[in-house]
This record gives structure tokens, C-alpha cells and sequence, in this order.
């Protein structure tokens, strides 16, 4: 029995040949943002608290997120991969807030 190549039988090229397109880089990923909806249970100092003692906002920056809660319907309260706004969104969620991800477009 005669031993089997298991060799390409053309050559691959890795890099393209002068004169042809270089490779495509690809497009950095989008940002993802974790929003809070307003809700009709949750105290606005409650909310703010949350900012705070999640996100480590200063009571300004939490108060001014809760307003736009409160009276816009939502806020971005961050950004970042999506692996990151899924576990703030989890978060909010842990505390008993509204919260979903989105992408930042």
C-alpha cells in the first residue's frame, strides 16, 4: 500500500500578491450601553443610591442619571463590550430596577 498525502495539492497564499487589495481589517466593535427605564415601584433616592453604590457615581453624577430616569423614560448609566453591559444589566436587574442593553449607534 502506498502512503497518502494529505498535503494541499496547491499552494495556500497567506498574504495577497502585490498589486491585489490588502486584507480587510475589520471594524471595531460597536459600543454596547446598559439603559435604566423608569418604573413606577422604584423611590428616585433608591435609584440613586443604586447608581452610587453599583456604578461608584458621585451623588451628583447618580442624581443627574436618576433624573433623566425619572423624567426621560431611560438613561445610559455605561458603555463598554457587551459581555460588560450584560452583567451591569444583571446587576440592575438584581437590584430591582429596569434595566436592557443596547447598541451605541
Amino acid at each position: 500500500m502506498e502512503p497518502v498525502s494529505v498535503a494541499p495539492v496547491e499552494p495556500v497564499e497567506t498574504r495577497p500578491a502585490s498589486g491585489e487589495a490588502p486584507f480587510e481589517v475589520p471594524e471595531p466593535d460597536v459600543p454596547w450601553v446598559t439603559l435604566v427605564h423608569n418604573d413606577p415601584v422604584n423611590l428616585m433616592s433608591y435609584v440613586t443610591y443604586v447608581f452610587q453604590t453599583y456604578f461608584g457615581y458621585s451623588k451628583d453624577k447618580a442624581t443627574k442619571l436618576m433624573e433623566d430616569v425619572h423624567y426621560k423614560g431611560k438613561a445610559v448609566v455605561s458603555s463598554g463590550t457587551r459581555e460588560e453591559m450584560e452583567r451591569d444589566v444583571q446587576a440592575m436587574h438584581g437590584y430591582g430596577l429596569w434595566a436592557t442593553l443596547s447598541q451605541d449607534r
